[in-house]
């Protein structure tokens, strides 16, 4: 009976071991540049992002940097989007001028490091200065001030 039990610990210490190693590891991203496109950095995610959308590893490439980014206000919450979806102020969606519908967007807060993955389901923001309209969700997760209505950000777009 005391040969089953040391030997349970002894499995579960080292279980718990091997498994914090590879955290540590996965955790760990690589910026590398790509030669094709004139020194764009390519960010490599090897980690899972449970915080948004993106449950499986992928590569994101800078799309834009000083972008500036806003948020929906809340009358427009349940309305239908261009897309045809309904909005959630609660979920992360985003609007973008050009990019197409159903694109993941990385947008990282350049003051703090906070980033979020959006999905692209609206067309906006109509105002020339801002290049994106976050959820109110996603952009209150990575501002540093709560009140103000707007930052910069960089934002850069998964590709497969």
């Amino acid at each position: 009976m005391k040969k089953s039990i040391t030997l349970f610990f002894l499995l579960a210490i080292i279980s718990l071991v091997s498994s914090q190693s590879s955290i540590s590891e996965k955790q760990k991203a690589a910026t590398q540049k790509d030669t094709l496109k004139k020194g764009k950095a390519t960010i490599e995610l090897q980690e899972n992002k449970i915080d948004s959308l993106i449950t499986s590893l992928g590569k994101f490439k800078i799309y834009k940097k000083e972008a500036h980014a806003s948020y929906y206000a809340d009358k427009f919450n349940g309305r239908r989007t261009t897309s045809g979806s309904k909005f959630d102020n609660n979920k992360y969606t985003a609007a973008h001028k050009k990019l197409p519908f159903g694109t993941k967007v990385k947008v990282t807060n350049e003051k703090n490091g906070k980033s979020v993955i959006v999905e692209i389901t609206d067309r906006g923001p109509f105002v020339k200065s801002r290049e994106i309209d976050l959820s109110k969700r996603a952009f209150m997760d990575i501002t540093s001030n709560k009140s103000s209505g707007g930052m910069k950000v960089t934002m850069a777009i998964l590709s497969n």
